[in-house]
Formats: structure tokens, sequence, C-alpha cells
């Protein structure tokens, strides 16, 4: 698998890019925001690992515009800790994760097969389709019969857990891992207050509570 690095600090990059390579991967490396919209746009690689401060164009606007472009390609960003990193903001522009500086190499490449895995395998139908609920999840989009509804990167990946498990029940626990994996160390009633958007924007009918078990999306 290929990915591409967008870092600024040129020995973090590299010293990231030998670390990736030596698990198996093909790395880029470029170093300011305009040169890695211009190459993430080419669509030749399954993930980006995008810092967000960046000379040129800052990560926020390089996400945003891969996402209106269409490119569905996995996003992690990188932050220094110094608190210029809004998660909420960072999430809405469609990035898929986000690690803050200085970091444990052991998680960034946990986090990068995590959402490698959750891209699913290749050929698999991007479209699912539960009642009158389509998920269309490489084009990111959600209709319930033939209207939009917006989602959050986060209520998008919970959904999409969801409903390629449909009737399935799944687990709290399992939804955490596959959204915010292993290394998620905040409340895990998150998934509850995720659920309860969806339900809002979705209906209350779709998703339901498997008490003591998880919960289960349904056909309505």
């Amino acid at each position: 698998m290929r990915l591409l690095i967008v870092e600024d600090e040129k020995r973090l990059a590299l010293s990231l890019a030998k670390g990736l390579m030596a698990e198996g991967f093909a790395v880029d490396v470029v170093h300011d925001g305009v040169d890695g919209l211009h190459r993430a746009s080419e669509g030749r690689y399954d993930l980006v690992i995008l810092d967000i401060m960046l000379p040129g164009m800052n990560g926020y606007r390089v996400c945003a515009a891969l996402r209106a472009a269409g490119h569905d390609v996995p996003i992690l960003m990188l932050t220094a800790k110094d608190g210029e990193y809004d998660e909420a903001e960072g999430l809405d522009t469609g990035a898929d994760d986000y690690l803050t500086k200085p970091f444990s190499y052991v998680v960034l490449v946990a986090r990068v097969k995590a959402l490698l895995r959750r891209r699913g395998p290749a050929g698999a139908s991007p479209v699912h389709v539960v009642g009158n609920l389509k998920v269309d999840t490489a084009a990111r989009r959600v209709f319930l019969g033939e209207d939009e509804t917006v989602l959050t990167a986060k209520e998008f990946a919970v959904l999409e857990h969801l409903v390629v498990r449909a009737g399935d029940v799944v687990s709290k626990a399992d939804i955490l891992d596959h959204v915010w994996d292993f290394a998620y160390e905040g409340d895990p009633n998150i998934v509850e207050v995720y659920v309860s958007t969806l339900r809002r924007k979705l209906g209350a009918g779709l998703i339901k509570t498997v008490r003591g078990a998880g919960y289960r999306l349904e056909a309505r």
C-alpha cells in the first residue's frame, strides 16, 4: 500500500517514512500543503498522514479541498501539543483520525493499520441499502429516500460500521475499537452520544438498542 506524508518537520517526516517503509508500505513525503494537496489529488494513495501547521496551505484546508473534490482517501492528522488542533473542526473537514505530537511510533502504526482496515476489502460494494436508508461509503453520502442527510466524519464512521453489519448486534466496545481504535482513552459513553445524534438525524427507529449487548441497525 502507498502512503503520503505531508509534514514540514523534515527530520520527523523522514523518520516516519523510514519506519513505515520497514513495515512494508511504499511512502512518499512532501513538506508543504500545496504540494500535499497536489500529490494527494492524484488519487494514488491508500492513506495520507497530514500535519496541520504547514507552509503554503494548512492541513485543514488540504483536507477540506480533498473531500470537496470527492477524494475519500483516509486522512490521519498530526498536531503539536500546543492546542492549535480542534478535534471537531478537524473531523468536520473530513479527517478520519488524529494524533497529538509527541506520539508513540507504535501508536501511529496502529492508527494507520486501523484506518486501512476500515476501508474494507478491494472490490467490496461501496453502497449499502437498508430499507429507505442508502449509505455510499465511497462518496461518503447518506440518503433517506431521496433526501440527503449531512453527517460529520465521526457520525458517518459510526453509521458505516453499523450499516455494513445491518441486522447484527454491534457492541459499544466494537464501535469504539473500529471508529476510535484501541488508543482512545476518553469516555466510552461517547458512542451513545453519536448514536443519539444519528437517531435525531435519521429517525429514532433506525438504530435499536439491545440492552446489555449493543446496537442493531434495522430496516424501517
